[in-house]
């Protein structure tokens, strides 16, 4: 039997503490792993959602999309990530256009790292998902910024997400 025990944290990722290394294959197939991305020195926007082709995630990530040059200019590099296969997020990516990454999170282990697990969704047994989530993540890999939402159907703030990405790139 599968246990699902360890998606419960002690404590709850905040702000001043070290992000989660992970690895996880992209849209192509390719591994992308956080700590390379920060090595180039841009923060990473780690966009969790909990699923490609649901109304609510394709607005939020065609939201990210159209503000995409905004966080070109706080230098910041844009990761989705869900649970979603690899295949279901190229399909995804394609058809809406998307200019950044996504991940697949398939085996469930970085959304339990970052706790945001979706648990019992639609009172399913075991349907998890990853909760409506952003993490900011300045070069040192130090967390800066941490929005999260319980109810899928409530989008981030787009507007604080970029402001917050913007005061990192200006230190």
């Amino acid at each position: 039997m599968f246990i699902f025990a360890y998606w419960e944290r002690v404590m709850p990722l905040k702000v001043g503490d070290k992000a989660p290394d992970f690895e996880l294959l992209n849209e192509e197939l390719k591994p992308v792993r956080l700590s390379e991305v920060l090595k180039a020195g841009r923060p990473a926007i780690l966009l969790f959602f909990p699923g490609a082709f649901t109304s609510v995630c394709t607005k939020e990530l065609c939201t990210f999309r159209d503000k995409m040059a905004l966080l070109n200019k706080a230098n910041a590099a844009v990761l989705g990530i869900s649970v979603d296969s690899p295949f279901a997020l190229k399909a995804f990516k394609d058809a809406n256009r998307l200019n950044f990454p996504l991940l697949s999170d398939f085996n469930r282990t970085v959304i339990a790292m970052y706790d945001v697990v979706q648990a019992n969704l639609l009172g399913l047994p075991l349907f998890h998902l990853a909760k409506r989530a952003v993490y900011i993540v300045d070069p040192t890999g130090t967390i800066r910024y941490v929005w999260y939402s319980d109810d899928p159907r409530n989008e981030p703030p787009y507007d604080e997400v970029i402001k917050e990405a913007e005061k990192i790139a200006q230190h």
